[in-house]
């Protein structure tokens, strides 16, 4: 196969990919165009295979639309996988939130012991309002949430989604945050594949107890000596 044949398939293949990924995102022609700085005809030949972009508009397309720039590389269609994902109702998921922080309000003011009256004085927050928050009749002002806080005892932190999407979105953006914070040489070893069975194994070590991790200490001391 030459290699003017390669640079069109390529390019044919690019097309597809780019498209697949700016549908997967519901992202407009218009808007993406504008983003990374060219023509709404440019990018349709880009989609269409007629044209190819250069580097840097790929780097700022992954970018955009949230994707690792190796996918321009792989054979992988997300525009068909996004429909089957049903939508996140957020209004529901609100709803059920606001009864699943009352529960817990309850239950923390019922182990401290302290009556919705009591509370209602050091808060100043009326009795009946309390017990619609409690009841997840009413949404809890963050403030209000904090001054009960206060009170009860507690951190908000416990409070936040731990197993709904938005949990789990945010253990991922606390994970990203946390792996960003590494040194540059450290991010650098853990995206490497070949040093992925050293994390592995410091993952499996670090779930050891204390006792077994230390014999394993001294086994790995013996061997050295």
């Amino acid at each position: 196969m030459s290699l003017q044949i390669q640079i069109n398939l390529r390019t044919r293949k690019l097309g597809v990919l780019i498209r697949d990924a700016r549908l997967a995102s519901r992202k407009t022609v218009t808007e993406t165009a504008k983003t990374i700085g060219i023509s709404p005809a440019i990018l349709r030949a880009y989609e269409e295979g007629r044209k190819a972009p250069s580097l840097p508009e790929l780097e700022v397309l992954a970018y955009y639309l949230d994707l690792p720039i190796q996918h321009f590389w792989s054979s992988l269609s997300l525009s068909d996988a996004a429909p089957r994902t049903d939508p996140i109702d957020l209004n529901r998921l609100a709803a059920l939130r606001h009864r699943i922080v009352g529960t817990l309000l309850r239950q923390r003011r019922l182990q401290t012991s302290i009556s919705l009256k009591a509370l209602s004085f050091e808060t100043g927050i009326p009795q009946g309002r309390l017990t619609a928050y409690e009841m997840g009749e009413r949404a809890i002002p963050l403030p209000e949430l904090e001054a009960i806080l206060t009170v009860i005892g507690g951190r908000v932190e416990s409070f936040f989604d731990q197993n709904g999407p938005v949990g789990k979105w945010m253990t991922d953006q606390g994970a990203i945050l946390e792996f960003l914070k590494l040194s540059p040489e450290l991010r650098a070893f853990v995206c490497l594949p070949v040093n992925h069975p050293y994390l592995e194994l410091a993952r499996n070590l670090s779930e050891l107890p204390t006792d077994k991790l230390r014999s394993v200490a001294e086994g790995l001391l013996d061997i050295t000596l």
